[in-house]
């Protein structure tokens, strides 16, 4: 028996953006796939405009299983986290056991499929940056859904994460911020037009 898809299931328990008061609630599933889309979207704006060749599927499915330690460690928020870079180093290792601990539930047989998504390996390097930006993307249209909503606690947090993201460079994120984040700021009446 494994209970690897077991503890996966409770990715949606786990509630993001924990020191900040929220419109709508985001768990850690949601944004997985949220993050998972984004990075899709990523790859084939290189792929098609930037003469990349990346593994879009490949970047989706990192993308889907990029918080997966957080069945184990919950959702640090980001000033705790890399409050000093101690703290970020000592998660960085939670996580890993964490990671670790979750191929260990693998069968044999499996373990193999699973390694990369859980384990990472540094011929992924640049699909791993490109997960990080789209979870960097993803974060940013959390920010502007809860302003929309009237939310100005997202307000600080939205000129950090533009800023980051603004000096990117990676050119695929340049386009994605310029082609489709506006849509996010409209209402469901004016993306009809």
């Amino acid at each position: 028996m494994s209970h690897f898809f077991a503890f996966l299931s409770r990715m949606k328990f786990i509630q993001r953006w924990g020191l900040m008061r929220n419109t709508m609630p985001e768990n850690i599933q949601e944004h997985s796939l949220q993050v998972a889309m984004i990075a899709h979207g990523l790859a084939a704006i290189r792929n098609t405009y930037f003469k990349g060749e990346i593994d879009a599927a490949k970047v989706a499915v990192l993308g889907m299983y990029h918080e997966i330690a957080e069945v184990f460690t919950g959702d640090l928020p980001t000033p705790v986290k890399y409050f000093n870079p101690q703290i970020k180093d000592i998660y960085k290792d939670i996580e890993n056991m964490a990671q670790k601990n979750l191929y260990n539930m693998l069968p044999d047989e499996l373990k193999n499929t699973y390694s990369n998504l859980l384990i990472r390996k540094d011929e992924d390097t640049e699909l791993w940056r490109i997960v990080k930006a789209a979870d960097k993307i993803s974060a940013y249209l959390k920010c502007v859904e809860e302003l929309k909503a009237g939310n100005q606690e997202f307000s600080v947090a939205l000129k950090m994460i533009r800023q980051e993201l603004d000096a990117s460079n990676l050119p695929e994120v340049k386009y994605f911020m310029e082609i489709f984040a506006p849509s996010f700021s409209l209402s469901v009446d004016e993306l009809n037009y």
